[in-house]
């Protein structure tokens, strides 16, 4: 094993090990676990809420559909965001802007003379909303991911019917990764 790394190779490692930013600990993805954590809080915990609300609320009356709602809400929540941590640890971003760099030219989508910065913001919002809309599909995604692109362009001069196929790009390559290691 190497021992002569470089003040840059062990900033570069440090960088790249996602920590979290309270306790320093490596693997943190704040972004997959909130983005989970919605999803499965708001939409999951509803509807499991719900469920057990109307359960308790046939024995315990309206307040027990209340709490049970509330309840469900903190269970889906806490599911939600340890799925979205996991699909989260799956995307690391320097590993992605690094392959896109390398393999961007040769994509059919691009035009021309047209740097890397340019894309850029569309690959990473590819990967981003793979793991935000994890149970769509890009068709059914895309009427909402067209409506939010001027939001998450950057300085990106790509309008959305440019923009969209590097997207899809990204998006498929994280889907395909995330097929491909559950096998």
């Amino acid at each position: 094993m190497r021992s002569d790394f470089t003040s840059e190779e062990i900033k570069k490692a440090q960088h790249d090990a996602n920590r979290d930013m309270l306790s320093g600990a490596p693997g943190s993805h704040p972004v997959g676990t909130g983005v989970g954590a919605v999803t499965g809080g708001v939409l999951g915990g509803v509807a499991g809420g719900v469920a057990t609300g109307a359960a308790m609320g046939s024995v315990v009356g309206p307040v027990g559909t209340a709490a049970g709602a509330a309840v469900g809400v903190v269970v889906g929540a806490v599911a939600g965001g340890l799925a979205g941590k996991t699909l989260a640890e799956d995307i690391d971003p320097t590993v992605e802007h690094g392959f896109w760099r390398s393999n961007y030219i040769g994509r059919p989508y691009i035009i021309q003379g047209t740097p890397y910065e340019e894309y850029a913001p569309a690959y990473q919002y590819g990967w981003e909303t793979r793991l935000r809309y994890h149970d769509k599909t890009f068709e059914q995604s895309e009427p909402i991911l067209a409506r939010e692109w001027a939001r998450h362009r950057g300085k990106s001069t790509l309008n959305w019917e440019h923009a969209k196929h590097a997207v899809r790009d990204s998006w498929e390559r994280v889907s395909h990764r995330k097929r491909s290691s559950s096998k």
